[in-house]
């Protein structure tokens, strides 16, 4: 699911407020999320999306990944019947990108934000199995 700018850089400024500081998390109500993301599923489609909009050179074309949280807005918008379980869950959003020596460029800066994984918790019940 493609995302705004805008969305992303609330979700990003919240993570980098909480969670990159070392504090924990904040639900809709303000309280610590306590019970936070395992892991995120996202699927080929999605992936593939990206990479084709990135250098075809693999050494070169890729996706950047980037740890963010579900602010309340942001989770409102996009997942109506979930704010109370996403607010404040981290989440990764990706964007296609090109690296050469160091030097990341990306085709269009304002557009291509994605953030369509299944997480788990909550989204997980049952877990798994490795068959």
């Amino acid at each position: 699911m493609k995302i705004s700018k805008e969305d992303f850089e609330s979700m990003k400024a919240k993570y980098d407020k909480e969670v990159k500081k070392g504090k924990p998390a904040k639900d809709n109500k303000g309280k610590d999320k306590t019970d936070q993301t395992n892991w995120i599923f996202f699927n080929r489609e999605t992936l593939e999306g990206l990479l084709a909009k990135a250098d075809k050179d693999p050494k070169k074309g890729g996706i950047q990944f980037y740890i963010t949280e579900y602010t309340e807005e942001v989770a409102a918008k996009y997942h109506p019947k979930e704010v109370e379980q996403l607010t404040g869950a981290l989440t990764i959003v990706m964007r296609p990108a090109n690296l050469d020596q160091n030097n990341l460029t990306l085709n269009n800066p304002e557009e291509d934000y994605q953030n369509d994984g299944v997480l788990c918790p909550p989204f997980c019940d049952p877990e798994p199995t490795n068959s």
